[in-house]
């Protein structure tokens, strides 16, 4: 079963270790710095304020209760960016977690569409194209290029 809770939930140590394997860093352009416990609470701290300022941001994902990685949506500009990030033992659960957090989208009037900013290095991006999301172009984000994937919610 698939939940979601808060990231200060989850043990730091947990995290440190999801964000600091080579797999998971392979498409995460951004992620230039080493992982540890200061790195975490600045991460959380970062998310945890999104919620306050924006009303809705990430969470932690918990599959039959055991942390797999964290995903949710991040006010950029006047779109809501969703990102997903798993561990990965647990890759595999992407589309059932996406799917969650598409419902999650619709349902909320906030949300008329859902933009999603992907690494050059994701080759397999069918499956955005079936739910329905277009190619918008390549965008930068903090220095690093993007695709730009937009979908509907409305």
């Amino acid at each position: 079963m698939i939940s979601f809770t808060r990231l200060p939930e989850i043990a730091p140590d947990e995290i440190i270790a999801h964000m600091s394997n080579p797999r998971v860093a392979k498409h995460m352009p951004l992620l230039t710095f080493e992982w540890d416990r200061a790195a975490v609470a600045q991460f959380v701290a970062g998310k945890e304020e999104r919620w306050r300022v924006d009303g809705l941001g990430h969470w932690a994902i918990l599959s039959d209760g055991r942390y797999v990685g964290w995903d949710g949506f991040q006010k950029e500009g006047g779109e809501w960016d969703y990102g997903l990030v798993l561990k990965p033992g647990s890759f595999g659960l992407g589309p059932r977690i996406l799917r969650k957090a598409l419902d999650f989208a619709i349902a909320d009037k906030r949300i008329p569409f859902v933009t999603f900013l992907l690494p050059p290095s994701r080759r397999k991006l069918g499956a955005l194209e079936r739910l329905g999301a277009e190619f918008v172009g390549v965008s930068e984000y903090e220095g690093a290029g993007f695709l730009k994937y937009r979908l509907e919610t409305e």
